[in-house]
């Protein structure tokens, strides 16, 4: 009787944290066509009142963002290479 004692498995214990996964896909999901949006019609403002100097760089912040927001773990990766660049384990 001890040995089937032993083998019987383990429970798990139940996780109590909240899976943000799925609130972050959803999100991304909802932000995503408003950002586009947003970002066409300050695009195409800038194009009509011949802004490019304003324009390229709006362009390059726009991308800088989506990036940031919509690459998965881009902020953790990011923050590992600048550690370890820095010597800090």
């Amino acid at each position: 009787m001890l040995t089937l004692i032993e083998m019987s498995p383990t429970p798990t214990p139940v996780s109590t944290g909240i899976d943000t996964g799925g609130l972050a896909n959803f999100l991304r999901a909802f932000f995503a066509p408003l950002f586009l949006v947003v970002v066409s019609v300050v695009a195409l403002f800038f194009l009509f009142t011949r802004e490019i100097t304003r324009f390229v760089q709006f362009l390059i912040l726009a991308v800088a963002i989506g990036v940031i927001f919509y690459v998965p773990n881009i902020i953790e990766v990011t923050a590992r290479a600048i550690a370890g660049a820095l010597g800090i384990q």
